[in-house]
């Protein structure tokens, strides 16, 4: 890309893969994936086991590298950086893992001021802020916890907190609602959707579950409520929700929920019912 179309990339755009081509051995997992994340939208990517969902989220943080094509995270071009170039990329993202991935040996406070510890931040504002995010995602009160302590939802909203800390302007979820029941997943899906809607923060999603991602495209966080309602019929409120399919590591579909249920290809249709 041009300074200029990186500058656009920068302005505009939180995530571009363009003509992305990734093999394992003899396996091609993805061909030629291009798709944009667009600053405060929140982007669910579908398919099937296999179809390199979390290699998206791989590539994204630098953590692998394409064989073909180019990643552009926040304007920096990450398949072209070094592992000591990425570290301060890296702060701008937030990473929220599908089994939480939480230290067990260490309290809820210190999983998520994990890298202000290593950084030295003094303690009264590491702490102050660990009771901020612990807050927003009304956890405050296992401050002092073990993860053993805790629900499997409730280690998933840690980990969240810990993942918002130091502010992100991109998060990526790996299916953050695998193995919670159903109640506990919308309240997980319900902090996403207050994550984006209070912050604006961009997001992909990677998920099983089609539910999810209709909710967050057809609900909104009311400050007022302080819970997530759905949006009523002839609302001007934008929710900022795409979806995007891959099939044999290919994207075949790219769009918004009503696109989505209109969609006429046989593979969509038979996916999403």
């Amino acid at each position: 890309m041009s300074d200029e179309d990186n500058l656009e990339v920068t302005r505009h755009r939180a995530i571009v893969f363009d003509d992305v081509h990734l093999a394992f051995d003899r396996n091609q997992v993805l061909r030629g994936v291009s798709f944009e994340l667009l600053r405060g939208e929140t982007k669910a990517i579908f398919g099937v086991a296999g179809t390199g969902k979390t290699l998206l989220l791989k590539l994204a943080l630098g953590l692998i590298k394409p064989d073909a094509g180019h990643v552009w995270v926040l304007g920096y071009d990450v398949t072209a950086m070094k592992e000591e170039e990425l570290f301060e990329l890296r702060r701008k993202l937030g990473m929220v893992f599908q089994e939480s991935a939480l230290f067990d040996s260490l309290t809820v406070k210190e999983n998520v001021a994990y890298r202000f510890i290593e950084e030295g931040i003094p303690e009264e504002e590491v702490h102050q802020k660990v009771l901020e995010v612990l807050r927003f995602v009304e956890m405050e009160e296992t401050v002092d916890m073990f993860p053993a302590e805790l629900s499997g939802g409730m280690r998933r909203r840690v980990a969240i907190a810990r993942a918002i800390i130091t502010e992100p302007e991109v998060l990526l979820y790996d299916s953050p609602t695998a193995g919670l029941d159903p109640i506990t997943s919308t309240t997980i899906v319900e902090l996403m959707v207050k994550q984006r809607d209070v912050f604006h923060t961009s997001a992909l999603v990677v998920s099983h579950r089609l539910q999810d991602a209709f909710t967050m495209a057809t609900h909104h966080f009311d400050r007022e409520q302080n819970h997530m309602e759905p949006i009523p019929p002839g609302s001007a409120i934008e929710t900022n929700t795409s979806f995007l399919i891959l099939r044999e590591g290919k994207v075949i579909f790219d769009g918004r929920a009503p696109e989505l249920t209109g969609a006429r290809d046989e593979y969509i249709r038979e996916y999403i019912s």
